[in-house]
């Protein structure tokens, strides 16, 4: 598992990215008065602050695990992608709210070339730094970083949108596309924000592992299965880049603790192997225990005193 606080370096690349995006769109909309503009600006804004609530997040999820967070702390990251999701609905509220004014007051634009090139400048610096930001998000499995790099990937077509829109004002006068375009803009934005926040709240609710994972776990259980040895109550969950396995292993009564302890250490190795990093419980019984095949439930029943081995039978219990 690779070592989570250095993945922090990425977080200030996404800061220092946002302030330069944030100033130079800024001062593209200074520039032209386009409302379109500004809404481009506003989600850089959000990119700022996500990305300094990111930096948080990734410091919190690098702490090793203590005797109030036995699992650890990578549960941070989500925390941090639900409030990137909900910052970037709250951008796009500003945004609508700025382009129904610029529809019922219209503007006439000034040096929209020249905003122009610094709106793709910009653009191009977001790109970039998007694309450094999910490719390490995706090795190391930080949805922290994967969430800020689409959210960068996503400002970089909204630029592109805000861009043609402005342009077509300027080859046409026709100003209204300049609110319109925002307004687009503003629904492209809903989108994003809506997936990271739902994202959020299913790995907040231990979503199970994707279904390659799942198979793969699958595949290494069947490896191992046979006459004398079985598996049930299979059960996976994710917490940001780790994710977890439990099962019950079922093995002959004869068997001695070490060939059961040596068999699950067998089958912990290979999926290991195919899942790097995999947290894995191991719950041994006997196959010939009928409670056995009663236990596969995420609460188990308390088995009763008569059911127990070794106990009385009612007509034992008279005398």
């Amino acid at each position: 598992m690779p070592v989570r606080r250095s993945l922090t370096p990425f977080a200030w690349l996404s800061i220092a990215a946002a302030l330069v995006t944030m100033g130079m769109k800024a001062a593209a909309y200074l520039l032209t008065g386009s409302v379109g503009l500004l809404s481009d600006a506003v989600e850089s804004s959000v990119n700022l602050v996500a990305a300094l609530v990111a930096l948080v997040a990734l410091r919190v999820a690098a702490r090793p695990p203590d005797e109030e967070h036995a699992y650890g702390h990578a549960k941070a990251e989500y925390f941090s992608a639900a409030i990137e999701g909900a910052m970037i609905l709250v951008a796009a509220g500003s945004i609508v709210y700025a382009a129904i004014d610029r529809l019922l007051h219209p503007v006439q634009l000034e040096q929209l070339g020249i905003g122009l090139v610094v709106s793709v400048v910009a653009a191009f610096v977001n790109l970039a730094v998007a694309l450094v930001l999910l490719r390490v998000g995706t090795r190391h499995r930080s949805i922290t970083l994967e969430a800020d790099g689409r959210h960068l990937l996503t400002d970089v077509w909204t630029s592109a949108g805000v861009v043609v829109a402005v342009g077509a004002v300027a080859m046409t006068g026709w100003e209204l596309l300049d609110p319109i375009i925002a307004i687009a803009v503003a629904t492209n934005i809903v989108v994003a924000g809506w997936a990271l926040v739902r994202r959020s709240a299913l790995g907040l609710m231990d979503v199970a592992v994707p279904a390659e994972q799942r198979a793969a776990i699958e595949r290494v259980l069947a490896s191992h299965s046979g006459p004398s040895v079985q598996f049930h109550a299979l059960r996976t969950r994710q917490a940001g880049p780790r994710s977890f396995v439990s099962f019950h292993l079922l093995v002959p009564r004869s068997w001695t603790v070490q060939e059961a302890h040596d068999l699950a250490e067998r089958v912990e190795a290979d999926l290991h192997a195919v899942i790097p990093g995999l947290t894995v419980e191991v719950h041994i019984e006997p196959l010939e225990d009928p409670r056995s095949f009663a236990d596969e439930d995420l609460d188990r029943l308390p088995v009763p005193p008569s059911a127990r081995p070794g106990a009385d039978t009612p007509s034992s219990t008279r005398h």
